[in-house]
């Protein structure tokens, strides 16, 4: 919410910090694909997680704890330097303030439609910028499959909030353009310092919505504890564990893999949230599913 779901970026070595050092030696004994799959039920637990705040904080009071505690943990691992160009500024204060829309987006979604709803459409984002730019009809075929799956996501229940559709709609755009500010990000900027820093930004573009919605109730010493499980859920513990697998997997197979999230996501809300779709709107995420699955295995090498 994110995935990502929601803070994913770069490729780079594991900061020299004991702790995750430690933990990322335990991580290594956990076969790649395994791993992928641990940081996309990681991501949607901590997704489901951040719903059962909302009746106290807010939604985004809730995105503005995950922000805030995401952004410390990464400060304290990577230490950032603030030295950099005039350009990479630019690319790392775009990242934050996309970074900072899109959990925004999401989770204003995620207070008004099912997780695994709000999830199948906010990965019509990557989707997008897989297909962008292909004149090849196997890919056409792809997009219109996720298409007819939207379509069948509002047909499937009549009482789908449509301002939580649109949220997800503009969470998938956020997502679509963070992914193509990742890469300028890990162009500018080395190992994790754009990120943690563009995580700060992110947070500053979050917090006063949060404040002004949720007041003092954000800082209640067990809200914060949540928040703080929030934050690892869904931001660190996936990275970590996305990174290291890209370590073992060529990309397009973590790409195929990824693509199971929207899957994950409604099943973390069954379970989780008991949030039952109908069997229209399961099909329409496994349309999704398979439309992601597809395009990224016929992708060009070069994609």
């Amino acid at each position: 919410m994110a995935t990502m779901h929601v803070d994913r970026a770069g490729r780079g070595p594991f900061p020299r910090f004991k702790p995750l050092a430690m933990a990322a030696q335990a991580m290594g004994a956990i076969p790649p694909s395994a791993q992928v799959l641990l940081g996309i039920v990681s991501v949607q637990v901590g997704a489901a997680l951040a719903k059962n705040l909302f009746g106290v904080v807010g939604s985004t009071g809730t995105v503005a704890l995950r922000l805030l505690f995401a952004a410390l943990v990464l400060l304290l691992l990577w230490r950032p330097s603030l030295r950099m160009s005039r350009r990479a500024w630019t690319v790392v204060v775009s990242y934050g303030v996309v970074l900072g829309t899109m959990n925004l987006c999401f989770y204003l979604a995620l207070d008004r439609i099912p997780l695994g709803i709000a999830v199948t459409i906010e990965f019509l984002g990557p989707l997008a910028v897989a297909l962008a730019g292909s004149r090849r009809w196997l890919d056409a075929f792809w997009a219109l499959l996720a298409a007819g799956g939207v379509v069948l996501l509002m047909e499937g229940r009549g009482d789908l909030d449509l301002v939580g559709f649109l949220f997800a709609l503009a969470a998938a755009a956020c997502w679509g353009t963070y992914i193509l500010l990742s890469a300028a990000l890990g162009r500018h900027t080395s190992e994790g310092n754009g990120l943690a820093i563009g995580m700060v930004v992110a947070t500053l573009v979050a917090v006063p919505f949060g404040i002004a919605e949720s007041g003092t109730a954000l800082f209640q010493p067990w809200v914060l504890i949540v928040g703080l499980g929030v934050a690892l859920l869904s931001s660190v513990i996936p990275y970590s564990l996305e990174l290291e697998a890209l370590r073992k997997i060529p990309p397009r197979v973590f790409g195929i893999l990824m693509s199971l999230e929207p899957a994950v996501a409604a099943l973390v809300g069954l379970l989780v949230l008991q949030e039952s779709l109908h069997m229209l709107q399961w099909v329409a995420v496994l349309s999704v599913v398979v439309a992601s699955a597809g395009a990224t295995r016929s992708a060009r090498p070069e994609a």
